[in-house]
């Protein structure tokens, strides 16, 4: 583990360093004074539905499939009459 001693800026700012702009942290309080910080990203609450494992499997198993089947020309008189039928 490396320590690094650092100043907050009158600002309430800390900089970690130039490998680290630009990435997301959560900052976790673990008692006054004390906080723990871990890299990481950010999933969207409008976006959570696509870590479910089903769903996963799910989309893993449609790329999968687009990946085995290109895409081709329709006839479109024979898809009206599927429809139909």
């Amino acid at each position: 583990m490396t320590a690094m001693l650092k100043s907050i800026n009158r600002s309430g700012q800390i900089t970690l360093g130039r490998q680290y702009a630009g990435k997301t942290v959560m900052i976790e309080q673990i008692k006054t004074g004390v906080w723990m910080l871990k890299l990481g990203e950010f999933i969207p609450v409008s976006e959570r539905w696509l870590q479910d494992s089903k769903v996963s499997g799910d989309l893993d198993e449609a790329v999968e499939w687009a990946e085995n089947n290109p895409p081709k020309e329709s006839d479109i008189n024979t898809l009206e009459s599927q429809i139909k039928s």
